[in-house]
């Protein structure tokens, strides 16, 4: 045991603006990866989703980038599959992101996975940054991306920024531009997620209302006239395949959101009224497809708003 142990034990690298931990083999591999994104919903995390993750890199380098903790996924990942090396870096100031050991670590990765945080550090450090190029590069390049909870919050083309604190759905439904409403876009442009937008630990925090008034804002900023959201509960994770074919695993559900008309009120300190909005929700029984936004196997509903009050039917 105590052989395993010195065996996964991190090599680490301090730099004043960030920690760099390698569990496995310090020497550059190169494998055949297949793309695909990893989408999960927070709290504990998912084995049979980080499975078909190292399926994708082929069993290469897998990089974690965060900008709290430490080396935690490294032994993790590493327990789940055969990979190379599984190296993270722990992001503690902007210049970081344009560090060149930092940035040659994610170019050479053959699986790239944004842990759980704070998503507005993640918007500080990354975005318009060299670090947001490299993970497009990845992408284009058929190389798997990953992410949970604020992780997963940055891989829609539409973001939650969370650079004034978090909300909950009572606050949106009642005001869509409260001061917490913060919402960006355009950042890493994953094919997959055109005009996307996520949200996580979903139906713990009863976070529909929040995605909705997300959805709403989107229309009413004309940002998106056919925006699509997809809440995701926690221990759950939605995997999808570059073509759009997506499976659930997890103990959870998962939430996809179409609206099909226009907001009627979304306005500041005016409760929302917004109706039409087709909601599916899967559980790892069924599947999803997000070219088609059509679903097997789950439960269709609309949801509905009026004067800042939810239903669904």
């Amino acid at each position: 045991m105590r052989f395993l142990l010195s065996i996964l034990a991190p090599a680490v690298c301090l730099a004043q603006s960030y920690t760099y931990y390698l569990t496995g083999s310090g020497t550059d591999v190169q494998r055949t990866t297949g793309g695909g994104v990893m989408l999960m919903g927070g709290g504990t995390d998912v084995d049979d989703a980080f499975r078909w993750f190292i399926g994708k890199s082929g069993g290469g380098d897998i990089v974690v980038i965060r900008a709290s903790g430490s080396d935690g996924y490294n032994p993790y990942i590493m327990s789940l599959g055969t990979v190379d090396s599984v190296e993270s870096i722990v992001f503690r100031t902007k210049s970081a992101s344009t560090d060149a050991f930092v940035l040659d670590k994610i170019r050479k990765a053959e699986g790239l996975f944004l842990a759980g945080g704070d998503q507005a550090d993640y918007v500080r450090f990354w975005k318009d940054t060299p670090v947001e190029d490299a993970i497009r590069e990845l992408a284009g390049r058929g190389v798997p991306i990953g992410g949970t909870s604020a992780g997963l919050a940055v891989l829609g083309q539409f973001f939650f920024s969370a650079e004034k604190g978090t909300v909950d759905s009572d606050e949106a439904l009642r005001n869509p531009y409260n001061f917490r409403m913060t919402l960006g876009r355009d950042f890493v442009d994953l094919p997959e997620m055109v005009s996307t937008i996520t949200d996580s630990h979903f139906g713990q925090r009863d976070r529909l209302g929040r995605l909705v008034t997300f959805l709403a804002r989107l229309m009413q900023d004309r940002w998106s006239m056919t925006p699509r959201g997809i809440g995701i509960d926690e221990q759950t994770a939605v995997l999808v395949e570059p073509n759009g074919a997506a499976a659930i695993v997890g103990v959870g559900q998962a939430w996809f959101l179409k609206p099909t008309v226009a907001p009627a009120v979304c306005q500041s300190r005016t409760p929302l009224t917004f109706t039409g909005v087709q909601l599916y929700r899967v559980r790892k029984t069924g599947s999803f497809n997000l070219s088609s936004w059509t679903g097997t196997g789950g439960t269709a509903e609309t949801a509905n708003v009026n004067n800042g009050v939810l239903t669904r039917q």
